[in-house]
């Protein structure tokens, strides 16, 4: 078991835990992806100790349409 502070990886922090427990394993392994929340993290970078390198402005962006999405489900 490999843990790291969630607030490294904002798109999984602003996630429910039912999106962060729905992803998925791709590139032979390499590559856990997180359909519901757009995030793709690489293993190695994990164990890197690398955090999200996503600008504020983009997870702006991100949350606002986020916020929009639910909206229009609702």
């Amino acid at each position: 078991m490999i843990s790291v502070p969630l607030v490294w990886y904002s798109r999984l922090c602003y996630g429910t835990p039912q999106e962060r427990a729905h992803f998925e394993i791709i590139g032979d392994g390499a590559i856990i992806h997180w359909p519901d929340l757009d995030e793709d993290l690489s293993v190695s970078g994990i164990l890197a100790g690398r955090r999200s390198g996503e600008t504020p402005e983009s997870l702006k962006k991100w949350l606002e349409a986020r916020s929009e999405q639910k909206n229009t489900s609702q």
